[in-house]
């Protein structure tokens, strides 16, 4: 994994292109380099995973008269294959990485290549004579990928920071931003970067970018067909895909290991992950991640129903792996505010993001490369929206059951008006561009929305999570319930399967019956661990107050101080986002909203 950036058409000069490079240095700690060429300057910053004495970028390559030069940050699980099939077609390699590969097969097939990846990717390709740019990111958007047009050309970067690093860019933010902080955070628009002017290349998408103009397409989404298998071959096909998926992404040239949170998901993912490494006679490294006295301060609820340091000691015994525990307690997660938000750009999940900060930075003195369950839940239907009747049956978004709430929060008059529309107007569009055959009852058309909203939206907030939280640290994480192979297969699955007898993802649950031992498989779903412990509400709530005393905050220029005032002691029927984000962490996001404003020196336009 690595940090790309570059940019077409603008002032070039080393300082600009080293204070660039800078930004990145944290994606990429083993190694930088440049390449400009004519309108062109391509930067790259490297965590070396795979080939890392032949894998140095930009990378160059003549074929059928045109110089292609790459800069790519991702990881092909089909190289080997792909290698195959060029070296067929008279193409001699350098080395093993798969960055190569990637350069040669848009040289071969242009942007047909994208159809041939199973990957995580985020790359930039310049057609030297033919003075163009190709941009491209991942069917899933698993990797990062931004763009702003500027001063009559274009920048790109892996993250937000380097586009911002270009001198003449400002750091902006407008009635669009303010709306998307306030009333969809930390969730956003897709394709929305939030700062003025910043737009985000969407998963599946591809563009070029000549003669002054980007243009844009879409070459992958879901899209529903016909459903011909029975239960039975459905399940069979379900535990290939996720076993094929898992040992694909298993590839590496460097030290790899497992979060392991006794669930169900990443307990799938380490059973396999262990199966395949006791093969060539190793022990699976595994991290777990506690809080101090969690046992103590633990509250069971509808979202979080029991603890996971139990499941995650029987699936310790049961695989014999090289397990290592994380525990932080409420100052880690205070001291990471910052180091969060700068490593996300962006106000994130508050002390959910915190705590994988602090817990991917411990990792990193172990293995450079780990496996993470998220994104079976979108998929396979696990969320608890997915199966409230109630819930699901409300027009908006499922996980932010609070928008009368969020709009008492915005300052300007003209905003809290037209703050339902605005929620309402992205919610529709989504709805809108649903891919679902005719036919369908409307429980199974619903579904297949509250499936496409969760990918377009809830799971682009955890991928951001978990890419930024770990490349902060030059971790790389994997998550194989992203493979869109699975996705594909999936989405046309009806829902009496994936709700099997009842149980959330009861499909998973069946398919991979004896790879889990029982109470495992059958756990009921928790998600990612967040504090209990009531000195971390403490110490938010202190750090607010000072704010407010203070008055001096950027905060305050958007968000009304009686709100801010009242969530001190505020109760929430619904958390703000998603199943964690209760009051203190709602109180962790504003003070990343002012830390965000403060450290990117935001002007704020209305």
């Amino acid at each position: 994994m690595c940090a790309i950036a570059g940019f077409v058409d603008l002032k070039q000069t080393q300082q600009i292109r080293e204070k660039m490079l800078s930004t990145m240095l944290r994606r990429g700690p083993d190694g930088t380099g440049s390449y400009t060429a004519g309108p062109c300057t391509l930067l790259h910053a490297r965590l070396a995973v795979i080939d890392p004495a032949g894998g140095a970028q930009p990378m160059g390559y003549d074929h059928g008269g045109e110089h292609y030069q790459i800069v790519y940050n991702g990881e092909l699980y089909n190289t080997a294959e792909l290698r195959g099939k060029l070296e067929q077609l008279g193409h001699a390699f350098r080395g093993h990485s798969d960055t190569e590969v990637v350069l040669h097969s848009f040289a071969q097939w242009g942007e047909g290549c994208l159809d041939l990846f199973n990957g995580i990717f985020a790359f930039a390709v310049w057609e030297q004579k033919q003075n163009r740019l190709f941009l491209a990111r991942d069917r899933i958007g698993v990797k990062p990928l931004f763009y702003k047009y500027h001063d009559g050309g274009i920048l790109f970067a892996s993250e937000i920071k380097t586009i911002l690093a270009y001198p003449t860019v400002r750091a902006e933010v407008d009635e669009q931003g303010i709306s998307e902080l306030l009333l969809l955070g930390p969730g956003r628009t897709p394709g929305c970067g939030v700062f003025r002017g910043v737009e985000e290349l969407e998963p599946g998408c591809c563009a070029w970018y000549e003669n002054g103009r980007l243009t844009l397409r879409r070459y992958w989404k879901l899209t529903d067909r016909e459903h011909r298998d029975s239960f039975a071959e459905t399940a069979e096909q379900v535990r290939c895909l996720v076993k094929d998926a898992i040992r694909s992404q298993m590839v590496s040239d460097v030290p790899l290991g497992a979060f392991l949170s006794g669930g169900l998901d990443s307990s799938l993912i380490c059973a396999v992950c262990a199966e395949e490494m006791a093969k060539q006679g190793r022990r699976l490294t595994t991290f777990s991640v506690d809080y101090t006295d969690q046992e103590k301060h633990f509250v069971p609820n509808k979202f979080q129903p029991n603890s996971d340091r139990y499941y995650i000691n029987r699936m310790k015994e049961e695989l014999k792996c090289d397990h290592h525990w994380s525990v932080l307690n409420p100052e880690d997660l205070v001291d990471a505010l910052g180091d969060a938000t700068r490593a996300r750009d962006l106000p994130g999940m508050a002390d959910v993001d915190f705590s994988l900060l602090a817990f991917c930075r411990q990792i990193r003195g172990y293995v450079t490369v780990v496996l993470s369950g998220e994104c079976a839940d979108e998929i396979f239907g696990g969320y608890p929206w997915y199966r409230d009747p109630e819930v699901r049956a409300v027009d908006g978004f499922p996980w932010a059951q609070n928008t009368k709430q969020r709009i008492g929060f915005l300052r300007q008059e003209k905003l809290r008006r037209s703050g339902e529309s605005y929620i309402r107007d992205r919610y529709l569009q989504t709805l809108g561009e649903s891919d679902i055959l005719p036919g369908n009852s409307p429980e199974e058309r619903r579904m297949k929305e509250m499936v496409n909203l969760n990918f377009r939206w809830f799971m682009q907030t955890l991928l951001d999570r978990k890419d930024r939280m770990s490349m902060y640290s030059g971790l790389e994480v994997r998550v194989p319930f992203c493979d869109y192979r699975l996705a594909e297969y999936l989405y046309a699955v009806p829902w009496e399967y994936k709700d099997y007898r009842g149980r959330e993802k009861g499909l998973l649950r069946k398919a991979m019956e004896g790879v889990l031992p029982e109470e495992v498989l059958y756990r009921k779903k928790s998600p990612y661990p967040k504090t209990f412990d009531p000195r971390y509400f403490n110490m938010v709530s202190e750090k607010l107050r000072r704010l407010l005393d203070d008055g001096s905050s950027p905060l305050l220029q958007i968000v009304r101080r009686e709100a801010l005032e009242e969530l001190l002691t505020a109760e929430y029927a619904w958390p703000w986002y998603g199943q964690l984000m209760n009051v203190p962490q709602t109180v962790a996001y504003m003070l990343q909203i002012d830390c965000w404003l403060r450290t990117h020196n935001v002007d704020i336009l209305v």
